[in-house]
């Protein structure tokens, strides 16, 4: 049962979330458990929240478990940190958190974990070719996954485009700040979007984030080379993106040790 089943976890600046996922669905095995984030986020206050996650469900001894992380990841290093604790930089955070929980753990840049829960079982299931996961919310997360490859730390929503750091101005936090009907607003959106996909040539684009459920309201309005659909995951994408790779990473272990 291990194989089919892997623990995932999204931390958030508010909240640290995780479920159980089947590996086979992509769905939760049991309902998804919140945690506040510890008002003093250190990388031991929250492995201690992490490891409370874990235990509180029956997993198999040998699930995998994969975490979303708000910042770019150096093969499980922390890069730079500006939604947690500043003490978050350098971090080994797979190691920190085997030592928290005793389970082998994987970690990756929380959009990135998004954007392989949208390319294994949400909207871009099935794709080939080059397929770019944005989320638009506080900021602008992006995933690139090129044949089933993903690409990690792209963070294309700091591009500069036309002098502005691009989700300064095209974020949805940039729409509810400036007051922007989604006209005005797709307006930046299609700046944003034909520079990327200038660069990147995407076959595809998904567009996640809590704005994705109204995405009648603007990606019509958009003229793009490239198809462009809304995310199908939301809020569970993170989580069950963490739980595949964290799958797929142990799977890769357990070969190597077969080959020894």
């Amino acid at each position: 049962m291990a194989q089919h089943l892997a623990f995932g976890i999204d931390i958030g600046g508010s909240g640290i979330k995780g479920a159980p996922v089947d590996l086979e669905t992509g769905e939760f095995t049991a309902g998804r458990l919140r945690i506040p984030t510890p008002e003093k986020s250190t990388p031991e206050a929250v492995a201690q929240v992490l490891a409370e996650l874990v235990g509180s469900f029956d997993l198999p001894k040998k699930a995998a478990v994969g975490v979303a992380f708000p910042a770019p990841m150096d093969h499980g290093v922390v890069r730079f940190i500006a939604n947690l604790d500043q003490s978050w930089k350098g971090v080994d955070l797979p190691a920190l958190l085997h030592e928290a929980t005793g389970r082998e753990v994987t970690a990756v840049n929380d959009a990135d974990a998004a954007g392989i829960g949208e390319q294994r079982y949400g909207a871009a299931h099935g794709r080939d070719g080059t397929v770019l996961v944005v989320t638009l919310g506080t900021g602008i997360g992006s995933a690139l996954i090129v044949d089933g490859v993903l690409v990690p730390n792209t963070e294309l929503g700091h591009l500069e485009i036309d002098g502005f750091d691009a989700e300064s101005r095209a974020a949805d936090s940039a729409r509810e700040r400036e007051g922007l009907d989604f006209a005005s607003w797709a307006q930046r959106l299609q700046r944003y979007f034909e520079t990327v996909e200038m660069l990147l040539s995407p076959d595809l684009i998904v567009v996640g984030g809590g704005i994705s459920k109204k995405h009648a309201e603007f990606l019509p309005l958009l003229d793009l080379r490239a198809k462009i659909i809304p995310a199908e995951l939301r809020n569970a994408a993170g989580i069950v993106g963490a739980a595949a790779l964290a799958a797929s990473d142990a799977e890769r272990s357990r070969k190597k040790k077969r080959k020894r």
